[in-house]
């Protein structure tokens, strides 16, 4: 909550939980939404779970807009700061994958990330909360068709690299780090899928040991991101 006023997060009203345990955060949070004129309204605490349809909300709530996706070649920017890199999403279904996704590419210099329009995850209050803000500075965009985006990239100058076990290279050993780069996480059950694999033109896998099969997409694309920001230093 914090996170998303200091990020500033489009807001409509703040909900706040009638009796509700004023510590330090709940001060920040509601000095935060006045200094914005946010307006603020008092509410019961029922009311207040039914608002939030039983997620855990601490009695304090905020009402956004729905949200408004980028389109794909948005995120060809030659303007923006440093080499470009964009991370596609492909099947993943878990909202909090996509928010840590988004934390990760705030964190590691990216500029987007690229999301189906069917049979996907989408940017949903649990995505927003797991991004601890960063999906206000960080555009995600949604693709009809993941695999013509990813063919526009390569057009535009990108390479396109996804994250597989079975890769054609360790990604300590990536070269096409210091390129404009796709990254593109597939599903944890069915990772990429056939055509977009083809799209690829690498594959690359994450060393681990071996008393591990996999890691979880959000993580997978924390560590790919940090190291591609690290070659790129």
């Amino acid at each position: 909550m914090v996170e998303a006023l200091r990020a500033g997060v489009p807001a409509g009203v703040l909900y706040v939980a009638s009796r509700i345990d004023a510590d330090d955060r709940v001060r920040e949070a509601l000095k935060l939404a006045g200094e914005r004129g946010i307006p603020m309204l008092e509410t019961p605490r029922g009311e207040l779970d039914r608002l939030t349809d039983g997620a855990v909300h601490q009695g304090l709530a905020i009402q956004v807009p729905p949200y408004e996706y980028a389109h794909p070649g948005d995120l060809i920017n030659p303007e923006a700061p440093g080499l470009p890199l964009v991370v596609a999403l492909d099947g993943i279904t878990d909202p909090r994958n996509l928010g840590a996704i988004i934390r990760s590419v705030a964190a590691f210099g990216g500029h987007g990330v690229v999301v189906p329009a069917r049979r996907s995850v989408g940017m949903t209050a649990a995505a927003w909360k797991t991004s601890a803000g960063a999906a206000v500075r960080i555009p995600v965009a949604q693709a009809t068709n993941l695999t013509r985006a990813l063919e526009d990239y390569r057009s535009a100058g990108f390479f396109v690299v996804g994250l597989d076990m079975d890769g054609d290279v360790d990604l300590p050993d990536l070269e096409l780090a210091a390129e404009p780069l796709v990254v593109v996480v597939g599903s944890e059950g069915k990772g990429l899928s056939r055509l977009v694999r083809q799209t690829c033109d690498q594959i690359v896998s994450i060393p681990m040991s071996s008393g591990v099969e996999s890691l979880n997409a959000g993580l997978a694309a924390g560590v790919t991101l940090y190291e591609i920001a690290r070659r790129r230093r």
